[in-house]
């Protein structure tokens, strides 16, 4: 049995422990002080912090936390007061030669701070802390290229996002009324936010990583969380841009693709027998989209897309969200309506109006209601029919709102997709 070092009622402290923690605290240390002596010499500027500094004061952040239970608290708060006092007087040194920069202060006193969580045993923690802060040490440049690239406009649109994100969609009330009740607020300002953001976010992949891997990227992101948002933002991307459709179509289809993989999840989380039940029928939908996906990914890289067409356009584009929002109303009126005059009639007739305007509600009622083995086979084609209405939904938005370019690429994709669902379905 390890002997205690330390063994008080709130904490405990092995000397097992002690020397784990302390080689942790040690590589923390150095790996964050490499960086910082490896940009100083970089930059051919002068550092008072290198790795040996920044070892030492994550050592005396280890040992400032024992001292707190060892000897007494006051001890150890003295010792955290002396470092930023140290520090303080460095970063007043350099910034009165003209170097204001604060970085290398700052990311001592997090140092410090880190050594006293590894100590009381946050290991994990403090390893996470040290690599976000070493990425944000040594993205400095990749900061700036960015930084410098930004324009007053996408600058505006970000604040006006953000205004909108944080100051308006969280005072919206989560409270339904309306036709059925079927108008909540709070829902509909997630579908506009969340629509607005997927363009946005698809502005600055395309911009900063190039029309292809940019759109498909925010496909695919996008995807995850809605892929009727995804299909109306690009469909309306390809009609501004025509040279952009097939990247438009990869980043739709990608989008549609991952609907699929939601589905499996949510059946998992919710009924594990279901998902048994569904899983291959869904793979096979799953596969041919993605396979159709890939296939149209390849032929579009072959295409050389001059990159100035990605910079025209908003950021931002909340006209075009609130146009969405409004038909994510529509629809939604119809659908409880249909609902409200079948009542219980067909689960299956129920989950096709459903999935006209959401798979994941749907996805989620049926796995709670499909309860013992019998079930399961009428659960699973009506996921199914529910996969197929929302697919179709999608394509007419594609359709109706993307160019002539969109529409051929999406008759292909859809049309495969569609068929290998059915084919699922049948069999």
């Amino acid at each position: 049995m390890d002997h205690y070092l330390i063994d008080t009622e709130s904490f405990q402290l092995t000397q097992a422990d002690f020397l784990i923690r302390m080689v942790v605290a040690i590589g923390i240390g150095a790996v964050i002080g490499l960086e910082r002596e490896h940009a100083a010499l970089t930059e051919k500027a002068k550092s008072f912090a290198g790795i040996r500094t920044f070892v030492f004061v994550v050592m005396l952040g280890f040992m400032a936390s024992l001292v707190f239970y060892l000897f007494n608290p006051m001890l150890s708060l003295i010792i955290s007061v002396a470092v930023v006092m140290i520090t303080g007087i460095s970063y007043y040194i350099t910034a009165s030669k003209g170097e204001i920069g604060a970085t290398t202060e700052f990311s001592l006193i997090i140092s410090f701070l880190l050594g006293m969580l590894v100590s009381i045993g946050y290991v994990e923690i403090s390893l996470l802390l040290m690599v976000v802060v070493v990425v944000l040490l040594s993205a400095k440049l990749t900061f700036r290229s960015i930084v410098g690239r930004i324009t007053g406009e996408e600058l505006y649109d970000f604040i006006r996002f953000v205004v909108i994100a944080l100051l308006l969609f969280p005072f919206l009330p989560d409270t339904n009324f309306g036709p059925y009740d079927s108008i909540n607020p709070r829902q509909i300002g997630w579908v506009i936010l969340l629509t607005s953001g997927v363009g946005f976010v698809g502005y600055v992949l395309m911009k900063f990583l190039g029309e292809g891997k940019g759109i498909l990227l925010s496909g695919v992101v996008g995807g995850l969380v809605s892929s009727t948002a995804v299909t109306w933002v690009f469909a309306k991307k390809s009609k501004e841009h025509p040279g952009l459709s097939s990247s438009c179509a990869v980043a739709i289809l990608a989008a549609s693709s991952l609907m699929v993989l939601r589905v499996l999840v949510w059946t998992y989380i919710f009924n594990l027998a279901l998902f048994s039940e569904i899983f291959i029928t869904l793979i096979v939908v799953f596969v041919a989209g993605m396979s159709v996906t890939l296939y149209f990914y390849s032929k579009q890289k072959e295409k050389i897309v001059d990159d100035t067409t990605i910079r025209k356009g908003k950021p931002l584009d909340l006209q075009g969200a609130f146009l969405f929002g409004i038909m994510y109303v529509v629809i939604l009126l119809v659908v409880n309506s249909a609902h409200e005059e079948m009542g219980d009639k067909g689960l299956l007739i129920s989950s096709g109006i459903a999935g006209l305007s959401d798979i994941d509600a749907i996805t989620i009622t049926v796995s709670k209601l499909a309860t013992h083995p019998l079930d399961f086979s009428t659960a699973g084609n009506s996921l199914l029919i529910a996969t197929i209405s929302n697919t179709l939904v999608k394509m007419g938005i594609g359709l109706w709102a993307g160019s002539e370019s969109l529409r051929n690429y999406l008759y292909l994709g859809y049309g495969i997709v569609v068929a290998a669902a059915l084919l699922a379905l049948l069999f």
